[in-house]
């Protein structure tokens, strides 16, 4: 109290100081090692982008070895090879969603608000996207795997048929599980 009678509020202004001990210092170091380790995944998605070149590679030399035998090949060979080129093409459309979608999210923003060719889904793209897009390609390339299968069913073994359809189903079933999934979050988040 001071001598007027009323309540010190000296006493109270320097309890409600910020103490910047040392305990808070590091707290506030490792919040900031916690959060540029997010960059250990560049190298990842790095990665990944030799992975699409080894199968632009792949897509090209199986591109080339369908030109040079198109006439030694009879209408299924050629349906498979054709199949082959579609199952290369969507897995590196899977690789190139990942690359994109995974580092935009996890590691860094895209500068690419004014760019011509920025695609569509970037602009809402979050881990939920990703996923269901993920399972969308998965399911598409076990459609083609399947396809393959019964092009040639004359020299599939009907056990492996078997489990192309059970794992087809099982990606199928996870990818409507997914989307409900993402849906309710999107419901919860409006309310």
């Amino acid at each position: 109290m001071s001598d007027s009678g009323l309540p010190d509020t000296r006493e109270t202004h320097r309890s409600h100081k910020p103490t910047h001990s040392a305990s808070n210092q590091v707290e506030a170091v490792f919040e900031s090692v916690v959060f540029a380790s997010r960059w250990i995944q560049a190298p990842l998605y790095a990665g990944l982008i030799v992975a699409e070149l080894l199968y632009a590679y792949k897509f090209l030399v199986e591109l080339w070895e369908m030109v040079i035998h198109i006439n030694k090949m009879d209408e299924t060979v050629f349906m498979l090879g054709v199949l082959g080129l579609i199952d290369v093409t969507m897995v590196a459309n899977l690789l190139t969603m990942v690359v994109i979608g995974g580092y935009a999210t996890f590691v860094s923003k895209l500068d690419l608000e004014h760019h011509p060719d920025r695609p569509d889904w970037l602009t809402h793209v979050d881990p939920g996207t990703i996923k269901i897009k993920l399972a969308a390609s998965l399911i598409g390339i076990s459609s083609i795997h399947l396809l393959k299968g019964f092009v040639d069913v004359a020299n599939e073994n009907p056990e492996h048929l078997k489990w192309k359809i059970f794992i087809h189903m099982t990606f199928l079933a996870s990818a409507i599980l997914l989307a409900w999934t993402d849906k309710i979050m999107q419901k919860d988040k409006k309310h």
